[in-house]
C-alpha cells in the first residue's frame, strides 16, 4: 500500500510562488514579447542600419552579463533549496553570491551605457539604439527590483524562512528573478548577436 505524505502531495501539483506573481510575470513577458516583435519588424525594414549600429556593441560585455545572470539564477535555486529544506545556515551564502552577481551585472551595464554616451551614442542615435536603450533600460529596472529582493532574502535567510508565507514569498521572488534572467537570455542574442 502506498502512503503519500502531506508534503509530497503539495509538491506534486505545486506551482511555486503566488498566482498573482505569475500573473505579473506573464504580463511582463507579454510586454517584452511585443517589444521584441516591434524590434524585429523595424530591423527587417532597415537591416543595414541595424547591423551597422549593432556592430558598435561589444558582445563580450553582453556575454559577461549573461554569465552573471545565469550564475545568479543558479545561486538563487541553491539558496531556495537550502531554505526550503530547513538547512538555512548555508542559504545566506547562496543569496549573497546571487546578489554580488546581480550588482556586477548593473555595474557592467552602467559601464556599457557610459561608454556609449561618451561616444555620442544615445536613444536618439537611430532606431536600433532607441530599442537598445529602451529594452535594456526596462530590463535594468527589473534587475534593480531583483537586487532588493535578493538583499531581503539574504537578510531573512539568517533567521530562516520558517512560516509558510515566508516560503511562498521566497518562491515568488525566485520566480521573478528567473524571469529577469530569461528576459536577458532573449535580449542578449537579439541585440548583440543576430544579424
Amino acid at each position: 500500500m502506498h502512503f503519500t505524505t502531506e508534503r509530497s502531495k503539495r509538491r506534486e501539483g505545486h506551482l511555486p510562488g503566488e498566482l498573482g506573481v505569475w500573473m505579473l510575470i506573464l504580463f511582463d513577458m507579454r510586454v517584452f514579447a511585443l517589444l521584441f516583435v516591434a524590434f524585429s519588424y523595424q530591423r527587417a525594414l532597415d537591416p543595414q542600419a541595424f547591423n551597422a549600429s549593432q556592430s558598435q556593441l561589444d558582445p563580450l560585455i553582453g556575454l559577461g552579463n549573461t554569465f552573471l545572470l545565469l550564475t545568479s539564477s543558479w545561486m538563487v535555486v541553491r539558496g531556495v533549496a537550502r531554505a526550503s529544506h530547513d538547512r538555512g545556515p548555508h542559504s545566506p551564502m547562496w543569496f549573497n553570491g546571487a546578489l554580488v552577481c546581480a550588482v556586477a551585472f548593473v555595474a557592467n551595464k552602467i559601464f556599457e551605457y557610459k561608454g556609449k554616451l561618451e561616444l555620442g551614442i544615445s536613444p536618439l542615435s537611430g532606431d536600433f539604439f532607441m530599442y537598445y536603450f529602451i529594452l535594456t533600460g526596462i530590463h535594468l529596472i527589473h534587475v534593480m527590483i531583483g537586487i532588493a529582493l535578493l538583499a531581503y532574502f539574504r537578510a531573512k535567510a539568517k533567521s530562516g524562512f520558517s512560516s509558510a508565507n515566508d516560503r511562498l514569498f521566497l518562491e515568488s521572488g525566485a520566480c521573478y528573478w528567473h524571469m529577469v534572467d530569461l528576459l536577458w537570455i532573449v535580449l542578449f542574442p537579439l541585440l548583440y548577436l543576430m544579424r
